[in-house]
């Protein structure tokens, strides 16, 4: 028998390092389908007898935490079982009750006092209120209510600013697979220097990395089966199509005959041999179907050196994936099942409280305890230009980044984009920004982070050394826009 082997994703927090994912269940019950909640808790004991103790869910992924539940208090009450969530919220606000609701409705969901790992998703970084979420997870976690929190969906530069600002990050779950390999660019060295696990899913792409798709003629992407394959199809298809996915799946599959294991083993075995990996999630159809006896084969093989060079030169044909993690939930092009966030998300507030200004135009204001004391806000439109103030990682009355010159100068940037859009611009409006470091040994990573940042749109920038009023700001930044060209 395969022994799985384990992986301390934070004290006291030990888990397999293949995680069921319970995200199926959503889809088994969608359009009001019946589901039976018993069957399925009852089919999580065949994971778990066989070392696959740690399941992950979110509040949205249908009964996946009453499930647990359910198998918590009356199938196994005994097991020795991890059970990761996710708290998803909409945009806008967020209070302590919020969060405290919110924790306390996946303990009662899944029938605890604590929650072993919370993982957190933000749907956009313009608006500077995810930080007070962490802030309020945090105070959950020293309360016990918590174990551990964990990012879901984030990108390097913002997994920087939580960490940066005192956020303790256990885990990022994001997608990792043969054909996204994101993760592996920025995310996973920064990640693994700061001792951040990365929780890989997507890794068998909703069940196109099988041998049910080898040779297969490309489907009618309008008339897949399940939410999965919708969502992974548009991955696909990023990725350059079908054709140059089936020369990776050929390869694949030569690879997995090799070794006597299934495509899907060889899927799995080569994100997990990433640097920086802690564990992938794989999806289960509890109650439906089980994949625990092949799942288990990923521990009995090695990839060899052979065996990696195919694969790179199968991925060398791919188109790779655009951007950075998490980026396919915040900008087009939208790789989620619908193709974009209507399932996801009913509507973004402004960022920023906007008025109007006597003189005609629109003022928006941050809220920082400067605005009304120094009598200005944070950024004014008048016409179709928009002009915003220099702006410091500041999020009311807290210093956001540290000592982390690049984090701090992504904060201010994600202000300005918060600024623009409460006014009704982008930062692809962005004609000229200047900016201000402390030291001038700060002046490469401000660099790069405006190059991250704005390099698909390079205004017109000025970078100058200066003294900064306040000697935890190590960087400030103000920006000129006109909506829309002019």
């Amino acid at each position: 028998m395969i022994t799985i082997p384990r992986t301390t994703l934070a004290p006291g927090l030990e888990a397999s390092r293949v995680l069921t994912g319970l995200w199926q269940l959503a889809d088994l019950e969608r359009d009001g389908r019946p589901f039976d909640r018993d069957a399925a808790a009852r089919a999580m004991a065949e994971y778990v007898d066989a070392g696959l103790t740690t399941f992950d869910m979110a509040d949205h992924y249908g009964s996946a935490e009453d499930v647990t539940g359910i198998f918590r208090t009356t199938v196994r009450p005994d097991a020795s079982a991890q059970f990761l969530t996710k708290w998803v919220p909409e945009p806008g606000p967020v209070t302590a009750a919020q969060v405290r609701t919110a924790v306390d409705r996946a303990c009662a969901r899944m029938r605890t006092e604590r929650i072993d790992l919370m993982q957190f998703h933000a749907w956009t970084w313009a608006d500077p209120r995810w930080l007070d979420a962490l802030w309020h997870l945090e105070a959950l976690r020293d309360e016990g209510r918590i174990g551990a929190i964990g990012l879901t969906n984030f990108d390097t530069a913002h997994v920087r600013v939580a960490a940066a600002s005192g956020i303790r990050i256990a885990t990022n779950q994001v997608s990792g697979s043969l054909v996204d390999r994101r993760f592996s660019a920025r995310l996973a060295p920064y990640a693994q220097a700061h001792g951040v696990g990365l929780l890989c899913y997507g890794t068998v792409l909703g069940g196109f990395l099988s041998e049910r798709w080898l040779g297969a003629p490309e489907p009618d992407w309008d008339a897949l089966e399940t939410w999965s394959q919708m969502k992974y199809g548009r991955f696909i298809r990023a990725a350059g199509g079908w054709h140059p996915f089936q020369a990776l799946l050929e390869t694949v599959a030569t690879i997995a005959r090799r070794h006597g294991v299934s495509v899907a083993n060889v899927a799995c075995r080569w994100v997990l041999d990433q640097p920086g990996v802690a564990g992938i999630i794989v999806g289960a159809r509890l109650g439906k179907s089980a994949h625990v006896a092949d799942t288990a084969r990923i521990f009995g093989f090695a990839l060899d050196d052979a065996d990696r060079a195919a694969i790179a030169a199968a991925q060398a044909a791919l188109t790779p994936i655009p951007g950075d993690c998490g980026d396919e939930y915040r900008q087009p092009p939208f790789l989620t099942a619908s193709g974009d966030l209507s399932h996801h998300v009913s509507n973004f507030p402004k960022p920023f409280e906007v008025r109007a200004r006597a003189g005609g135009g629109q003022q928006a204001f941050s809220g920082t305890v400067w605005e009304p004391m120094a009598g200005y806000c944070r950024a004014v439109r008048v016409g179709d230009r928009i002009v915003v103030s220099g702006t410091t990682a500041t999020h009311g009355p807290r210093a956001i980044g540290g000592t982390d010159a690049a984090a701090q100068a992504h904060f201010a940037i994600d202000k300005i984009a918060g600024a623009l859009q409460s006014l009704g611009g982008r930062l692809e409006d962005v004609i000229r920004t200047r900016v201000f470091v402390s030291d001038r040994a700060h002046w490469e990573p401000v660099a790069r982070a405006h190059g991250e940042r704005f390099g698909h749109v390079q205004p017109a920038n000025t970078l100058v050394e200066a003294r900064l009023i306040g000697d935890e700001y190590l960087v400030e930044i103000e920006a000129e826009a006109v909506v829309g060209g002019g």
